[in-house]
């Protein structure tokens, strides 16, 4: 099938020609007709399948007719992340080139005033980031009432990253009548619950196994010490024939630590994640496009946001704590039909991270073997959470259970150490004496001070030892005659 058979106006195929594409993919094929038709779409495909032109190109021909009213959208597109979103206006830009369509993208990290000027020219399309769009609604910037196209992409990544709520809040401002596209590439019950309260009769298109591998991806699994990781990983890089490669790590700090150690040996590594500014991520994802960085380390920031067709490797240098990341990073090669290749680094303690993402995809990630790194095997105990398990009281190798800081702390003054290593049942079984009683015996036991702490603010009254003839010991002869006095 041809991309003229779908239905779609002599611009948009023209736009779609010089871009190279002549046959569509199968969630285009499938979900274009349905969207020109006006019906609600229920799409689940994963991650590079095409499923960005899947939307735009039809909605660009359903825009093409009508005109936009000053802070009032007639379509609206949320993606989750700031970089996914941007991707989708290059795609707005790419295939509308030959139609008059207006555009405005709301993310944040951009100057409030640039985007609120975009909005009172009135657009067509408006892309945007969940939190970015309420912030200028709350400021009375945009009107949703107009919104005749509502599309939701990547609705399980906005269920993973906690903006369901403000993703409703949304949806009960838009106008009732309109028409709704849902695309996710994993489908479990919370989405599937979202799905029904959002969509009206939709149609449901499903080209692949939810949450599955792509076909042509090569992958692997190398099990090392995580000392070893960084060796490995450098190893891994020379082996192979790389063009250009994406380096995930789950934490933040984690990715300039490695984009430092594989600059320091000599690779064009550079860095993204989520705290760096909006133009500094823009300007390296542009530089990773272009060519200038051979590799970028990232956090999963980057896992649904790059749409870059010959990337040829993705290593994964922790293993997700999600299934379902695994499949979106992995999701970054192996696109439009090409091969490529992902490479996983997992310790001994991830086997259980391992056999939740083998169990999602159905399949075993063939194990490979680093030159020059010894290859462990995973723990019996694998999987286990780091941190848990060194609370008081845990039980020791030994059987025995661990002593309590209580318990370990050295003895106070003359205190005997029996007293102080008593269990509190065990003080809390003694007889209790009356509080005067208490306080008379610390006094008679206490060990009376012998010189002057040297501090001015101090008023409190000093204990001096006294001598035979009463004078207090360290005044000489001079001592103050109410000092000399008696107590009463």
């Amino acid at each position: 099938m041809s991309f003229e058979s779908l239905g779609l106006s002599s611009p948009v195929l023209q736009a779609v020609s010089e871009k190279g594409y002549t046959t569509p993919t199968p969630i285009q094929e499938k979900a274009i007709p349905i969207v020109l038709m006006g019906r609600d779409v229920l799409g689940c495909a994963q991650t590079g399948t095409g499923k960005t032109a899947s939307f735009v190109l039809p909605m660009i021909d359903i825009l093409d007719h009508g005109r936009a009213k000053m802070r009032m959208p007639r379509s609206l597109i949320l993606e989750p992340t700031r970089e996914l979103a941007a991707q989708v206006a290059e795609n707005f830009d790419m295939y509308g080139k030959y139609n008059k369509l207006n555009m405005a993208l709301l993310i944040g990290g951009v100057s409030f005033e640039d985007q609120e000027r975009a909005l009172e020219r009135g657009v067509d399309v408006l892309i945007a980031t969940p939190g970015r769009l309420l912030d200028h609604f709350e400021r009375g910037k945009v009107l949703l009432n107009d919104v005749k196209v509502l599309v939701i992409d990547e609705a399980d990544r906005m269920l993973d990253m906690g903006f369901i709520p403000d993703v409703e809040r949304i949806v009960s401002l838009l106008p009732p009548l309109r028409q709704t596209l849902f695309f996710s590439a994993t489908m479990p019950p919370e989405i599937r619950r979202l799905a029904d309260r959002f969509l009206s009769n939709p149609r449901e298109v499903t080209v692949s196994p939810p949450a599955s591998a792509g076909t042509n991806i090569v992958q692997g699994l190398a099990v090392v010490a995580e000392e070893d990781k960084r060796e490995a990983l450098r190893r891994l890089i020379r082996e192979q024939d790389i063009k250009n490669a994406l380096v995930f790590c789950n934490r933040k700090r984690d990715v300039a630590i490695l984009q430092g150690s594989l600059k320091k040996h000599g690779f064009n590594a550079g860095a993204l994640h989520g705290d760096m500014s909006q133009p500094a991520r823009m300007e390296t994802l542009e530089r990773f496009k272009q060519g200038e960085i051979q590799i970028l380390v990232a956090s999963d920031v980057a896992a649904r946001g790059l749409d870059i067709v010959d990337m040829s490797h993705v290593f994964n240098f922790d293993v997700p704590f999600s299934p379902e990341d695994y499949v979106h990073r992995i999701g970054r090669t192996g696109r439009a039909g090409k091969t490529g290749h992902s490479f996983t680094l997992a310790s001994p303690d991830e086997g259980s991270l391992v056999e939740a993402i083998e169990n999602l995809i159905g399949t075993t990630i063939p194990r490979v073997e680093v030159s020059g790194v010894e290859t462990v095997a995973f723990e019996a105990s694998a999987g286990r959470k780091r941190g848990r398990g060194r609370g008081r009281g845990v039980k020791a190798a030994s059987g025995e259970r661990t002593r309590t800081r209580r318990e370990t702390r050295k003895p106070r003054g003359d205190q005997p150490v029996e007293q102080q290593a008593a269990t509190p049942a065990a003080r809390e079984t003694r007889p209790q004496r009356p509080q005067r009683e208490r306080r008379a015996e610390r006094e008679h036991h206490r060990e009376p001070r012998t010189e002057r702490t040297g501090r001015s603010h101090d008023r409190r009254p000093e204990r001096r030892r006294e001598r035979d003839d009463g004078a207090p010991v360290g005044l000489g002869d001079h001592v103050p005659a109410f000092l000399a006095r008696p107590p009463r």
